[in-house]
């Protein structure tokens, strides 16, 4: 039986809770949200009484932590050359990953880092794990959790190779994960729109950095084609993609128990998008 978890990343604009609220409204059983404002380095924490209704509501609506997975802010960046900014980004890390122990959340999703054209790229994917370490030793419970990217600019991790390797430095295992965005994926080069692309690209997955890892999924159209570097996201069905990977998705018992998230431009499609992608389970 297929068991799919499918949400969307939503607003949590006047507080964490509204995030909670936000998707049940769109009858999602998943979502991602930022747990603080994502364009500022040193936003106020979290106040008590947000953090004991996000968990009331989660309750209420019958969320589980499993299927939630924030995102942190894009001023992260663990791998630039830049000490003093690497070291602000592992802070702000550190107080992404503090968040989500607060809210009672088991995974934290970022994107790994850039080497802005100044440092190699292995150097660059080492700063990240040792960032990433130095923020696992300081929490607990909450998986760190790799996106892989579209490969623009200087983004390093739209290679599986780039994500096995900081894995490989990453000294507890067991709170470290991979979060696999479908427009990222088809942008970087991996064909993953045929049945014989999909199957490929997931044996390469778990060849390289292996299935247990495989943590969330961001299910998104995209604007670009195979291997443009350019990450353009765009609702489902009116891209490049066709609707054919996304229904491979649904069926894939290798994807069941994830979250899977919705990252798409137009969040008023958001519903419909969700309840077309429950349509395309094969019940047989």
């Amino acid at each position: 039986m297929i068991n799919k978890y499918i949400g969307a990343h939503v607003s949590s604009s006047g507080g964490v809770e509204h995030a909670v609220e936000n998707a049940k409204a769109i009858g999602a059983k998943a979502f991602a949200l930022f747990t603080r404002n994502q364009r500022q380095w040193t936003p106020p924490p979290l106040k008590q009484e947000n953090i004991e209704r996000f968990k009331e509501l989660m309750h209420e609506y019958g969320f589980s932590a499993d299927y939630v997975l924030p995102h942190d802010s894009y001023l992260i960046n663990m791998g630039n050359p830049d000490g003093a900014m690497r070291e602000k980004s592992s802070l702000a890390f550190r107080d992404e990953m503090k968040r989500c122990e607060l809210l009672g959340l088991k995974l934290l999703n970022f994107h790994p880092g850039s080497h802005l054209n100044t440092i190699s790229e292995e150097q660059c994917l080492t700063y990240i794990a040792e960032e990433v370490n130095k923020a696992l030793e300081a929490t607990s419970g909450v998986k760190a959790v790799l996106e892989n990217t579209a490969g623009q600019g200087s983004n390093l991790g739209f290679r599986l190779e780039h994500l096995a390797y900081i894995i490989d430095k990453i000294e507890d295992k067991s709170r470290v994960g991979v979060c696999i965005d479908t427009c990222h994926t088809l942008s970087a080069g991996y064909e993953i729109r045929t049945p014989e692309g999909y199957k490929h690209f997931w044996s390469e997955f778990d060849r390289i950095i292996g299935l247990s890892y495989l943590s969330g999924i961001h299910l998104n159209d995209s604007k670009k084609e195979l291997g443009s570097r350019v990450d353009r996201h765009e609702s489902m069905g009116k891209g490049t993609m066709g609707m054919e990977l996304f229904r491979m998705i649904m069926n894939d018992p290798n994807l069941d128990n994830l979250p899977i998230i919705l990252e798409t431009p137009d969040e008023s499609l958001w519903a419909e998008e969700i309840q077309t992608l429950y349509t395309l389970i094969e019940t047989n």
